[in-house]
């Protein structure tokens, strides 16, 4: 008896309390609002008002029901009421099982989702961000996402949900089948904005994603920061996004990129004219990830407005090189390069960088710089991820297109590879082993000696470069020979995009030891030759002025890298800063 006391009790409490904030509830312009009201509506006495309140809004187009915490018996009263709310579009019902059985939670989803479904109603935005429902809580909404109630859905927001690799790969299949029917019925889904951080949905989980993204070719802004996904999972997103040209936002803060990803971003980059927000902080883009970016922000996205690279392991140079990109973005807004490695003096070159532009007050703030990589950086650099090697071996040789086409891993080729009995012997003996006397018995087949050029992984071609500015030496016919053959190789690996470019000057500049990379490899021995071929490069034409900067600033700020040849490096640097005024 005094059981019963007590819960009468205490749902009269939780009447009295709903009925209370009924009377504050926003009632019009089709929108029913309880949010954040902090309401334990356990079962369907204690929802009664509010269902009351839901059957007398006629054109009911907006529920709001998130920061309340809803159990399976209440959910089933709602859902009955909205059984004839065909009208309803938008539902956000963020954080609403706060306290409640993990066992609950999918079958209060499935009785929403019946309501929905059984009204007939067209979302355009459904909203259960902050609900840590899990895998099985995505099992909860999987038929409501197939159906034809989210044929119209615009927006889908499931932040902070702990969906994991195995929801992740339900939404993904839902998503794809809603797409499927919905272009059947002459309606393709038009999913415009996606939001599904803090998920763990990891490669797996990102990857099955990328390929709903890939189907619906319709997004403008994705939200996925934390989710644990590294460059094999980046790069399948890499490759969805580059098929959605109205992106104009996004965001992948705080996964894992390192060089192979962002190399694949910045490929996907380079194939989108509206991104207005890039976010990749945290992200461990890198020197040579941040490079390769700088490449597409000089070539491309005219209506970029924010930039995020902080906390991505960016050494002064590769911030410089970054920075000096933006400058002609007449809609850029704020620049984020917090949290590097930049040292005190390389902050201070950053700012009056901007400044020197009238770009000082976009700049974000620098307080939390890592400082300048000491010696033992240098030496354990991140190798997160061993770079593989190819099978055989061998320095392959081809001629060199300009263009090339992506595969549906990623991987840049070229459409027409010569086989290697296309290539003739000689060449395959100089490069296994280089000599001065080789190279001019190679007459016109040196044409041969440039590999198949990989945009993603240039260090095959870089390598042949270095070979032959080896054999440098002021012998005359040697010397005419080197530089010819130099001029051709180089010419052919930056007359493509500014991607194939930056990354091929790169790998060089880190071969040389002068820019940071991420691989473990010996560093080259740094012979003058190298430096005077590309003090005579310089001052060729196909050496564009923003090449000619890049160079200029990277090997500016590590000069003791190249100590060892200080005749030669100021002959370099002085070409470099005459270019750099003409």
């Amino acid at each position: 008896m005094l059981i019963k006391l007590s819960r009468d009790i205490m749902a009269a409490d939780d009447i009295a309390q709903l009925v209370n904030v009924l009377s504050k509830t926003h009632l019009g312009d089709g929108e029913l609002s309880y949010k954040g009201q902090g309401l334990k509506l356990d079962n369907a006495q204690s929802v009664e008002e509010l269902v009351q309140e839901i059957e007398q809004c006629q054109d009911l187009k907006v529920l709001r029901l998130e920061g309340n915490t809803l159990g399976v018996d209440a959910a089933r009263a709602i859902s009955k009421a909205l059984e004839r709310k065909d009208q309803l579009q938008r539902c956000y019902w963020s954080d609403l099982f706060t306290g409640r059985l993990r066992s609950e939670i999918p079958l209060a989803l499935q009785s929403l989702s019946s309501g929905l479904m059984i009204a007939g109603t067209r979302l355009t935005v459904l909203e259960f961000s902050d609900n840590a429902f899990g895998p099985d809580g995505v099992k909860g909404i999987d038929q409501l996402l197939r159906s034809t109630t989210c044929h119209t859905l615009r927006e889908l927001r499931l932040n902070n949900c702990g969906m994991g690799i195995g929801g992740g790969k339900i939404l993904a299949e839902a998503l794809m089948e809603c797409h499927r029917q919905s272009t059947l019925a002459g309606t393709p889904l038009r999913l415009r904005v996606f939001v599904a951080g803090r998920n763990r949905l990891e490669n797996e989980g990102a990857s099955a994603l990328a390929k709903a993204f890939q189907m619906m070719g319709s997004l403008e802004e994705v939200h996925m920061p934390q989710n644990g996904i590294n460059h094999a999972g980046v790069t399948a997103l890499a490759a969805a996004m580059r098929l959605n040209p109205d992106l104009r936002v996004l965001n992948l803060n705080d996964n894992t990129f390192t060089k192979r990803g962002t190399l694949a971003m910045a490929q996907a980059l380079g194939h989108l004219r509206n991104i207005q927000v890039i976010n990749f902080g945290d992200c461990l883009v890198r020197c040579e990830g941040a490079i390769a970016l700088a490449a597409v922000f000089k070539e491309g996205l005219p209506v970029l407005k924010e930039l995020n690279l902080s906390f991505g392991e960016i050494s002064e140079g590769a911030a410089l090189v970054v920075a000096q990109a933006l400058m002609d973005k007449p809609h850029m807004e704020k620049v984020d390069l917090n949290g590097n490695c930049l040292g005190e003096e390389g902050c201070e070159a950053l700012r009056e960088t901007m400044e020197s532009q009238d770009k000082g007050d976009m700049l974000a703030s620098l307080s939390d710089d890592e400082g300048e990589p000491g010696e033992e950086d240098d030496d354990d650099e991140g190798h997160d991820e061993e770079e593989e090697e190819d099978g055989d071996g061998s320095n392959g040789c081809n001629g060199c297109d300009e263009e090339g086409f992506v595969e549906e891993n990623g991987t840049e080729t070229n459409e027409e590879s010569p086989s290697k009995s296309q290539c003739p012997e000689e060449v395959f003996s100089f490069l296994d082993c280089p000599s001065a006397e080789k190279l001019l018995e190679l007459g016109e087949m040196r044409a041969h000696l440039l590999p198949e050029v990989n945009i993603l992984d240039p260090r095959k071609p870089v390598e042949v470069l270095l070979k032959v500015a080896s054999l440098y030496s002021e012998e005359g016919m040697v010397k005419t020979t080197v530089l010819e053959t130099f001029d051709m190789l180089l010419r052919k690996l930056l007359c493509g995009s500014a991607l194939q470019a930056y990354t091929t000057l790169s790998t060089l500049l880190v071969f040389i030891g002068v820019l940071k990379g991420e691989e473990k490899r010996k560093k080259v021995p740094l012979a003058p030759g190298l430096l005077l071929c590309l003090e005579h490069a310089v001052q060729q034409d196909y050496l564009a002025k923003h090449h000619v900067s890049l160079l200029h600033t990277i090997l500016s700020k590590n000069p003791e890298a190249l100590k060892s040849c200080n005749g030669s490096m100021d002959r370099l640097r002085s070409a470099l800063e005459k270019r750099c005024l003409d």
